[in-house]
């Protein structure tokens, strides 16, 4: 009868040590799965705001390459009637030269009419200089504020990274997931565990072990590519501000003759493709930040699913 009650004595003992080797385990894989979720979440955060600015970015440098591109048009049309101008001025030179055997009312009455076609010219030229500014304005500003989100992105895209202590931790995590298989396994064997706490084991270790199925490399590949597209847009962005701002500038817009009609030409051409270069920039910096919430998106799954069942 002794013999009998100090098996069972024993028997109780081994089943309690070997239920709490199983809580010892959960509790280990909740120290090192259960904070994970918490670093994710920031990231797909953070990741959503760093979209958010490249796609301002991308629309102020699209503002700002439809304007350069519309200040192209005007500018031709400018150049156009400044040809027109100076002709009817060569006209009314030659007019004058056969009026002035004539007298000099007649020659009024002879160049009336093109004098009033040259004030109206003026007039439209006076219009289409005030639209050329503007518009010239406009490109200015928005490739500064493209520039200016360009650098806000790369600086976040570059720091929104799964960094070496994640990765450890998630080692961790799988390392104390496999501990648990092990000590459930052994639980099961010996009968030391009833079913409810197996059934809880195995979907802690269900969930928690697909962290082994989670590829974070695509987080930071994006990463990287989000920050050389915002780069490279904050340096176009920034040489096309400079150079949109020189070739709208009183003294290249005031100069006259051949060289300075090219010099500014030249510089709003380089202004223009620099906007959209910008432009698309910001475009593939956008898409790069978009899909790396979609790659945080799955580990942050897998990493929710993990904690929910720890709690």
């Amino acid at each position: 009868m002794r013999t009998c009650i100090i098996g069972v004595a024993v028997l109780s003992i081994g089943t309690a040590h070997a239920n709490m080797d199983l809580v010892a385990a959960i509790e280990n894989v909740r120290a090192a799965c259960g904070n994970i979720n918490h670093e994710l979440t920031n990231m797909k955060t953070m990741a959503g705001i760093t979209t958010a600015v490249t796609s301002v970015g991308t629309v102020t440098g699209g503002v700002a390459t439809v304007a350069g591109a519309t200040k192209s048009v005007v500018d031709n049309e400018i150049s156009s009637w400044e040809n027109v101008l100076q002709k009817i001025g060569v006209e009314q030179e030659k007019a004058k030269i056969v009026f002035a055997v004539i007298n000099e009312d007649e020659l009024k009455e002879g160049l009336k009419q093109e004098k009033f076609t040259q004030l109206n010219l003026d007039d439209k030229l006076d219009s289409l200089n005030n639209a050329s500014k503007t518009l010239g304005d406009v490109r200015t500003g928005t490739l500064a504020a493209s520039t200016a989100t360009s650098i806000a992105g790369a600086v976040m895209s570059g720091t929104n990274r799964v960094k070496g202590d994640l990765k450890q931790q998630i080692d961790e995590c799988l390392a104390s997931v496999k501990t648990l298989s092990n000590v459930r396994q052994q639980a099961r064997i010996d009968g030391s565990a009833n079913d409810t706490e197996l059934a809880r084991a195995e979907n802690i270790i269900r969930a928690c072990d697909a962290w082994s199925t989670v590829d974070l490399s695509p987080i930071n590949k994006r990463s990287t590519g989000a920050t050389v597209s915002s780069g490279i847009g904050a340096v176009t962005g920034l040489v096309g501000t400079i150079t949109s701002a020189s070739a709208n500038s009183k003294a290249v817009r005031d100069a006259t003759g051949t060289d300075a009609q090219n010099k500014e030409k030249n510089l709003n051409t380089a202004s223009n493709v620099l906007a959209g270069t910008t432009t698309v920039a910001g475009v593939s910096a956008t898409i790069f930040n978009a899909t790396q919430i979609s790659a945080i998106k799955r580990a942050a799954t897998v990493a929710d699913e993990c904690a929910g069942a720890l709690k």
